[in-house]
């Protein structure tokens, strides 16, 4: 019986009142779909809702063809799934990260080159020049759109540049605004620990 299964039938005994309400132990869940276009609308829907999630690589155990998961709290993952039911978007399985073999894996790996931070998401590389976080270098993927995204990114400042705008539609471009993102707070911490 999965995670999702104990949940709803504890909530229904307890609605019931044929039972105490569960202890829900601390933990995360994953919610894994079929594609990427699928994990980028859930995870909107998700956030309108107000409901914080992740997105993450998903283990070796979990992988489907689609290199990122939604990560969700243990607390939020069966409101999350009827949400996503709801608009006929319900994930191809759920699991619980409680042992090594399911721990989530970092979406982003960064390296520093001295003068410039580089950070690859999924299969997308995106640098920057620490000193001014202009963009010098976009590559990685096979998409059909990255020729196109490293032409509008490159030169513009990494606050000012959003992949997502420039018309980013594939995994690759979901790729280069996820690293944009985690460039962008990279970037203002190193710029608070500066100025201090």
């Amino acid at each position: 019986m999965s995670v999702l299964s104990r949940l709803r039938s504890a909530f229904f005994r307890l609605r019931r009142g044929k039972a105490e309400a569960p202890r829900v132990p601390d933990g995360e869940v994953f919610l894994v779909f079929a594609d990427t276009g699928e994990v980028i609308r859930a995870e909107r829907i998700l956030k309108a809702g107000g409901m914080d999630v992740k997105v993450m690589a998903p283990p070796p155990a979990l992988r489907t063809g689609c290199d990122m998961v939604l990560v969700i709290s243990l607390v939020h993952a069966l409101r999350a799934v009827a949400t996503l039911e709801e608009r006929q978007l319900a994930p191809l399985r759920t699991a619980q990260a409680k042992d090594a073999l399911l721990e989530p894996v970092s979406l982003f790996q960064t390296k520093d080159y001295g003068e410039w931070l580089m950070v690859r998401a999924a299969n997308m590389k995106l640098t920057v020049e620490k000193s001014s976080g202009r963009i010098v270098n976009v590559s990685g993927g096979g998409c059909p759109d990255v020729p196109y995204l490293a032409a509008e990114l490159v030169g513009k400042s990494i606050l000012e540049a959003d992949p997502a705008r420039e018309g980013g539609q594939t995994l690759c471009g979901y790729a280069l605004f996820l690293a944009a993102r985690e460039l962008r707070k990279l970037h203002a911490s190193a710029k608070s620990g500066a100025d201090a």
